[in-house]
């Protein structure tokens, strides 16, 4: 009875352990994916900086700008990269429905625009994120 006793002990303490152990590869393997954050490094190689354009506002102002397009893999980039007259019709039409004001107040309108106006053009994977990484007004 005592053998049967210490090895039920020692089963229940290994099963125990197991566990714990899978749980702790699990969290700590896994916890920059289950957060959604992606490294930088990983960002910058599915991202691509967009020639700079200049074109007018509504009201007559000249603007010139650029982006920073992030994309959610490398394939996604290229696809992207290979869109870019698209992107630029985009860009173009969706600046030239703006004057100055909104131009300078409005900044993340234009990005979610433009973001979810790429993403209808992606036939794999897709647009994360768009940054405006440069601008003037004149």
């Amino acid at each position: 009875m005592n053998g049967f006793k210490v090895m039920v002990i020692t089963l229940s303490t290994l099963t125990v352990i197991g566990v714990v152990a899978l749980v702790l590869v699990l969290n700590f393997n896994g916890e920059s994916e289950a957060s959604g954050e992606r490294s930088i490094d990983d960002i910058r190689e599915a991202s691509f900086l967009t020639e700079e354009i200049t074109t007018d506002l509504q009201n007559g102002d000249y603007v010139r700008i650029s982006f920073r397009v992030v994309t959610d893999s490398k394939e996604s980039m290229e696809e992207m990269k290979k869109r870019d007259f698209q992107m630029q019709n985009v860009l173009l039409k969706e600046l030239s429905t703006m004057d100055s004001e909104t131009f300078q107040s409005g900044l993340s309108d234009l990005e979610a625009k433009v973001k979810l106006r790429l993403n209808d053009f992606m036939d794999e994977g897709e647009v994360t994120d768009v940054y405006t990484v440069n601008k003037v007004l004149q």
